[in-house]
C-alpha cells in the first residue's frame, strides 16, 4: 500500500483581537492550500472554533496560562499585551513540545503576530524557524521603530514645544513628531516599552506584512535598511477570498443604506475593536471626511458609528 506523506505543519499565533485574527487566518488558509497543515495557538478568549466555516481542517489549541478577557478589561490594551507575553511564554513552550511529539518533530515554522513576541523563546529552545507577521501598515512599524528609541519623559516635555511637534522625523519626510501614534496609549513609558519589545526581532528570520508596496514602498525600504533583513509584503490578504472568521456577531444594518449608493462611491473607515481615539481626533477626522464631499461609513466598538451623505 502506498504510504501517504504527512503534511508539514505551521503554527500560527494571533493576537486575540478581530483585526489581528482575520488576516493571520487568511494567511493560514493560503498556506493550507499550498499543502501545509495549520495549527492555531490561541489565548483564552476571542477564540476561533475548529467548526468555523472554512477552517474545519485547522487544529486549534489553547495556550495554558494565558490571560482571560477580564484582565484585558482591567489592564487596558498596552498593559495587557505586556503581561500576556510574560504569562504565555511557558504555556506556549508546552504546546510546542506536545506538538513536536505528536507531529514527529515535523513543524515547518512558527508564524506569530508581532505583538506575540513570547513565541520566540519557544522557537529558539526547540530550534524552529520563526516568522513575524504584521497586520498593521509598514508606516505603523516605522513609527514604532522611532518610538522605541525615545525616552518617554523627555518626549512629553519636548512635545510641549509646537516647533518640536511640527518637526519632521529625520529621514522620514513627511512624518512629523506629532504624527507619531501615541494618543490614547496610556502611560507612554509602558507603550514605549512595548514598542521596544515588538521592534526587537530576536531570532526571527523575516517579517511578513499585510500591505502592498505600491502604497508603502518608502516605508518598506526604510524598514529593510533599519532592521537588516527582508520584508515580505503579501497583502491585502482579504483578496484571497478566504471565508469570514468574525469573532463578533456581524452587524449588517448598514447594508440597506450601502445598497442605495453608487458602486465605489463610499469610503469605509475602520477604527478597530480595541482602538481608542480622543474626542478632538474623532472630530478632526469627521470634519475632514465631511469636507471631502465623499460618502463615507465608519464604525468602531469605541466610537459611535458615523454615516454621511456627503
Amino acid at each position: 500500500m502506498e504510504k501517504i506523506e504527512a503534511k508539514r505543519r505551521i503554527v500560527l499565533v494571533p493576537v486575540p483581537a478581530q483585526g489581528h485574527v482575520t488576516p493571520i487566518l487568511q494567511l493560514g488558509k493560503a498556506l493550507n492550500l499550498k499543502g501545509f497543515s495549520i495549527t492555531v495557538a490561541q489565548g483564552q478568549f476571542n477564540q476561533v472554533s475548529s467548526s468555523s466555516q472554512g477552517f474545519s481542517g485547522f487544529q486549534f489549541i489553547t495556550i495554558p496560562g494565558s490571560l482571560p478577557e477580564s484582565e484585558f478589561e482591567r489592564l487596558g490594551p498596552i498593559e495587557f499585551l505586556l503581561e500576556f507575553n510574560k504569562k504565555s511564554q511557558a504555556g506556549f513552550k508546552d504546546c510546542i513540545s506536545q506538538l513536536l511529539l505528536q507531529q514527529g518533530n515535523d513543524i515547518a515554522c512558527i508564524i506569530y503576530d508581532e505583538f506575540m513576541y513570547f513565541c520566540e523563546a519557544a522557537a529558539k529552545e526547540f530550534k524552529l524557524p520563526s516568522v513575524i507577521f504584521s497586520t498593521t501598515s509598514a508606516a505603523n512599524q516605522v513609527s514604532r521603530c522611532v518610538l522605541s528609541k525615545l525616552n518617554a519623559g523627555k518626549f512629553l516635555i519636548d512635545m510641549e514645544d509646537h516647533d518640536v511637534q511640527d518637526k519632521v522625523v529625520q529621514n522620514l519626510h513627511p512624518l512629523r513628531y506629532k504624527d507619531l501614534p501615541t494618543s490614547g496609549m496610556g502611560p507612554l513609558d509602558r507603550f514605549f516599552e512595548l514598542c521596544r519589545e515588538v521592534v526587537n526581532k530576536r531570532t526571527a528570520s523575516t517579517i511578513i506584512i499585510n500591505t502592498v508596496s505600491c502604497l508603502e514602498s518608502s516605508s518598506l525600504l526604510w524598514l529593510e535598511q533599519e532592521l537588516g533583513f527582508p520584508m515580505y509584503h503579501i497583502g491585502p490578504l482579504h483578496i484571497t477570498a478566504s471565508p469570514p472568521c468574525s469573532l463578533l456577531e456581524e452587524d449588517r444594518s448598514c447594508i440597506e443604506w450601502l445598497n442605495k449608493q453608487k458602486p465605489r462611491s463610499v469610503l469605509y473607515i475602520s477604527m478597530g475593536t480595541v482602538g481608542h481615539m480622543e474626542t478632538k481626533e474623532v472630530l478632526e477626522m469627521a470634519w475632514g471626511l465631511c469636507n471631502s464631499n465623499q460618502l463615507f461609513y465608519g464604525s468602531s466598538d469605541r466610537v459611535p458609528s458615523l454615516a454621511s451623505t456627503g
